[in-house]
Order: C-alpha cells, then sequence, then structure tokens
C-alpha cells in the first residue's frame, strides 16, 4: 500500500518526538511491505518567523495532497508572554483545522500497568480503564456568532450554534466506532437547559436505531465529568459537542497519569491529523529528554484510522508496551528506581523491537 504522509514537526520538542515517530512509521511500513513517501511542512512559532504566517500556504497544499498528516506540537513562549502580538502560533492550528475540515478529534484514554500508580485516583477505579472520546470539532461556542462585547465592556456574548448535519455526522462516525470496540455509545449532553443540547438528543436518538447492535447512554454533562472520575470503567466510546468535549477530554486526561502517553486523531473532509495532546514543552526543546510515546501512539492511530491497517497500529502499541514493561522510558514516566532514557534512546529501543 502506498502511504503519502505530510510531517508538520512545529515548536518545542515537536522535531524531536516527531523524528522518533517517523523512524517507527518507517521501520513499521518496511515490515509490511508498504510504500511510505513523506514531506516536510511548517506550522506554528516556526512558520510565523520564517513566513509570518502559522499556518501559511505551502502548508494547506501539502495537508490536502497528502492522506494523513503526523503532527507535533504548537507554541512558543515569545508569543505567549506577548499580550500585543498580533499573530500567534495557536492560530496555525485553528486555521488548519478549519481548512482541512476537521470536524471529530478522537482521543482514547486507557491505562498503562506500570503507570496506574502515577494516575490522582485510586489503582482500583482506573487500572483497566479504556475509552474513547469523541468530540465534534467544527460547531458550538467556539464558533457561533454573533460573539463579542458591549462598547462599554461590561457585557459579553458567545453564541452557540448547531446544525443537524454537524450532529448527525459525529454520531454517525461514533458509532462506527463503537462497533469496532465494545459496543457502547455514552452521548453527553445538558438536554435540560440547551435548545442546542435537545437537537443532539433528538438526533441521536433518531441514528440510534440505526445501530441496533449498539447500546445507547444519555448523560448529562455534569454527571458526566463526576462519572469520570468514580467509574471511568462504565464508558466506551463518549461523545459530546465542541466545549463539553474540550473540558471531559482534559479531564479525561489525567486517568493515565502522563500528558505524554496520549495521543489523538482529529479527523477530516479532506485529510486527518494524528498528534499527541500535549504541548510544545519548550524547556525541554532540544535537550533530547521529551517523552515520544504519545507521538509514537499517534503514529498507530494513524495506520489504524487514515489507513484501516490495523495490525501496523496493533504492532506499535505492543512496542510501546514492552518498553514501558522494560522500563526503557523517559524521566517523567520512570520509575523512583528506574533509569530514565533520552528520546531517542527510547525511539532506538522501539525501533530495534518493531525489527525483530
Amino acid at each position: 500500500m502506498k502511504l503519502n504522509i505530510a510531517v508538520l514537526p512545529g515548536d518545542g520538542i515537536g522535531p524531536e518526538i516527531i523524528e522518533q515517530a517517523l523512524r517507527v512509521t518507517e521501520v513499521v511500513c518496511e515490515k509490511f511491505g508498504h510504500e511510505l513517501s513523506y514531506e516536510y511542512g511548517i506550522v506554528g512559532a516556526s512558520a510565523i518567523d520564517q513566513v509570518g504566517n502559522p499556518y501559511p500556504d505551502g502548508t494547506h497544499e501539502l495537508c490536502m495532497a497528502s492522506d494523513a498528516v503526523l503532527f507535533g506540537a504548537i507554541g512558543d513562549p515569545k508569543y505567549d508572554n506577548n499580550p500585543s502580538a498580533k499573530v500567534r502560533p495557536e492560530q496555525g492550528l485553528l486555521a488548519m483545522r478549519k481548512k482541512l475540515g476537521l470536524y471529530a478529534n478522537l482521543r482514547p484514554v486507557s491505562t498503562f500497568p506500570t503507570l496506574v500508580h502515577k494516575s490522582p485516583l485510586r489503582s482500583d477505579l482506573v487500572d483497566g480503564a479504556d475509552f474513547m472520546c469523541v468530540r465534534e470539532l467544527t460547531g458550538g461556542m467556539y464558533f457561533g456568532r454573533p460573539q463579542g462585547r458591549s462598547e462599554d465592556g461590561d457585557t459579553a456574548y458567545d453564541t452557540c450554534v448547531y446544525t443537524r448535519e454537524e450532529v448527525e455526522r459525529i454520531l454517525h462516525l461514533s458509532y462506527k466506532y463503537a462497533q469496532m470496540r465494545r459496543k457502547k455509545v455514552t452521548v453527553v449532553d445538558k438536554a435540560n437547559v440547551l435548545a442546542t443540547s435537545r437537537l443532539w438528543r433528538q438526533v441521536a436518538q433518531e441514528i440510534e436505531k440505526q445501530y441496533p447492535d449498539v447500546e445507547t447512554e444519555y448523560m448529562f454533562v455534569d454527571n458526566a465529568a463526576m462519572q469520570i472520575i468514580q467509574w471511568p470503567k462504565r464508558f466506551d466510546v463518549l461523545v459530546t459537542e465542541n466545549l463539553f468535549g474540550d473540558i471531559l477530554t482534559d479531564e479525561a486526561s489525567v486517568i493515565t497519569g502522563s500528558l505524554g502517553m496520549l495521543p489523538s486523531a482529529s479527523i477530516g473532509i479532506h485529510t486527518s491529523v494524528f498528534e499527541p495532546i500535549h504541548g510544545s514543552y519548550p524547556q525541554a526543546a532540544g535537550k533530547n529528554i521529551a517523552n515520544p510515546l504519545a507521538t509514537i501512539l499517534s503514529a498507530a492511530m494513524m495506520f489504524e484510522y487514515a489507513f484501516e491497517l490495523k495490525e501496523e497500529g496493533k504492532l506499535i502499541r505492543e512496542a510501546v508496551n514492552a518498553s514501558m514493561d522494560a522500563g526503557v522510558v523517559t524521566e517523567d514516566i520512570a520509575s523512583k528506581e528506574g533509569k530514565a532514557y533520552s528520546t531517542s534512546q527510547v525511539g532506538d529501543w522501539i525501533v530495534n523491537y518493531l525489527k525483530r
């Protein structure tokens, strides 16, 4: 199979972690007989520094011409600490989402036996938790208009808008993923208060009939926030709107015990983007200490969701689990008694495992 990907390292630790994920991708393609081609693009602060645009036209054209995008991280303190900056790295991410038609963010939440002790929750609550958060990306409060403040600045307003088409699209995607998992969908809304949530629930009640093999439950967002902490193992696929999803996915991320372990995928109309959920961690840039595992797991998701190559993704996750079992991990997740390995050493170990 031919795999054509765009590689966007981005800022901070992005280039270092992307390098390891790309090495893994190359080895897996060679092992399974796939033909891999890739090209680098610029995004974020590095793109602003070079061309004044955090998501330049050339990068967009590259992404549009690719089957998938492997993305590192965005962010730079010289922009974060400058309140007068008119162009910011994060605007590149929003522009990429909009122009590529990225409408669904997938965040798998699972635990690793060697990291259960790092979770702030009790081990009996989180051990074995394994669910997927599906967040709608194109509608809701973040994009609704009108939005702004009154002339005197004392009143502010945002508008939450959803269309039937947007809701149907994300729900169908969620049910299809549930069919590949444990066949349960939890629809999270606030239908007792919000008109947009009542639309979500109405559409979901219509669509669930098309998937009789999948169990459907409905949950108010405040209850969902509580259940994620009290009983995370009850969930399989959790789907919700943009604002609720932004909050709940960040809450769920603590279950694993380290942001450095969490991959994500943003499914698009034109192409899909695969990236770790952590930031650019500029303090560690160039020091060869950043945890590459979330980015390597994002590459596993790329094989599975962009190319429907399940065995390839499974093998990458197996290699990541093996490296953790062997204690070959970076400082952020190393045990007190264990050795801390560098970014490249972790990559070396996983590549060698895959070559066996």
